[in-house]
């Protein structure tokens, strides 16, 4: 099987590389070749009896999205693109990769020709939605993004609803909860607070919260996010129907439960070092985004996340803090 990961330098791709690579295959099927791409180098790994390159560039510069669609991927994730606080502030940088990189990579597969079908998994976000919310939101909710992050992502997901309905490629957008606990350090999401506020404490270091602890959001761990790539490569397209693009499930918390769970797991010292100070550009775009979902057709179709953030925060444990 070929593979092609674009954003692969990034944490989700990261991680994806490392399932793929610890399971041997995807669906069952060992590995001929993994092609990686980022703006920045991405770690190739060694892969017995597989062709693994890794590859620099932009995907919206002239002839880059052939160049990686010339070996004929069975299976493509489209991770690049821009996080949402960075879109927000840089209009041209947010349209140039989150919509005409995602564009090019589409046309790409569609020049091939010659019957070329890969299955393509998009990364699509919550996003997409705009206030006013019900306080649950349905699957047939309709999207009216109030951010141009999500604007893209929708546009995205419109083109892979036609490109699908057109034959072109077999595509399946999932729209993925804020990622919590993201490893590292902050990012420009507008979101990363929601990670800081629980992986700077477990390192004992301060952090600022910048919004109220009456938040409420919906999250997923980095684990259950590859484990919704995974997934979404190996379903059925009849099975999906005609509606390509589905909201994921995930763990529907206020801020300060979130906190309650650090000190559960953690303890009070640890939540001792959260600091409130609020920050009133984080809060003009978080005030707007969706806050709990329903996520019936995702879980009829098998997409499991972590049912407690208790179990986000053990994940990070896990995951991140016992290989330190």
């Amino acid at each position: 099987m070929r593979i092609l990961i674009t954003g692969a330098a990034g944490m989700v791709g990261r991680k994806l590389t490392e399932r793929i690579v610890r399971d041997g295959g995807l669906g069952g099927r060992p590995i001929a070749e993994l092609h990686l791409h980022d703006i920045v180098p991405p770690h190739a790994p060694d892969i017995p009896g597989a062709t693994v390159s890794a590859m620099t560039g932009d995907l919206a510069d002239e002839n880059a999205a052939d160049w990686l669609i010339a070996s004929r991927p069975a299976v493509i994730f489209h991770l690049a693109g821009v996080v949402s606080g960075e879109a927000e502030v840089d209009f041209e940088k947010g349209y140039r990769v989150n919509l005409d990189g995602t564009r090019a990579l589409f046309e790409a597969i569609r020049q091939a020709g010659d019957g070329y079908c890969p299955r393509v998994v998009f990364t699509s976000s919550i996003a997409v939605f705009g206030a006013p919310f019900p306080d649950v939101i349905p699957d047939d909710f309709h999207p009216t993004p109030l951010t141009s992050y999500g604007t893209q992502k929708l546009i995205g997901e419109a083109l892979l609803a036609d490109y699908s309905r057109r034959g072109f490629f077999d595509g399946v957008g999932i729209r993925l909860p804020t990622i919590c606990v993201r490893p590292g350090k902050p990012n420009k999401a507008a979101s990363s607070f929601f990670s800081s506020i629980i992986r700077e404490p477990l390192a004992g270091l301060e952090v600022v919260l910048p919004v109220p602890r009456s938040v409420l959001h919906t999250h997923a761990s980095p684990r259950s996010a590859v484990g919704f790539l995974v997934h979404a490569a190996g379903l059925d397209g009849d099975a999906i129907g005609p509606r390509r693009n589905l909201t994921m499930p995930g763990v529907a918390v206020t801020v300060g439960e979130q906190i309650e769970a650090l000190e559960r797991v953690a303890g009070n010292n640890v939540v001792r070092l959260i600091r409130e100070e609020p920050d009133e550009t984080v809060w003009s775009i978080v005030q707007n985004w969706p806050t709990r979902f329903a996520s019936e057709r995702a879980r009829a179709l098998g997409f499991v996340a972590e049912d407690s953030f208790d179990a986000i925060i053990r994940a990070h444990i896990e995951d991140e803090m016992a290989q330190a």
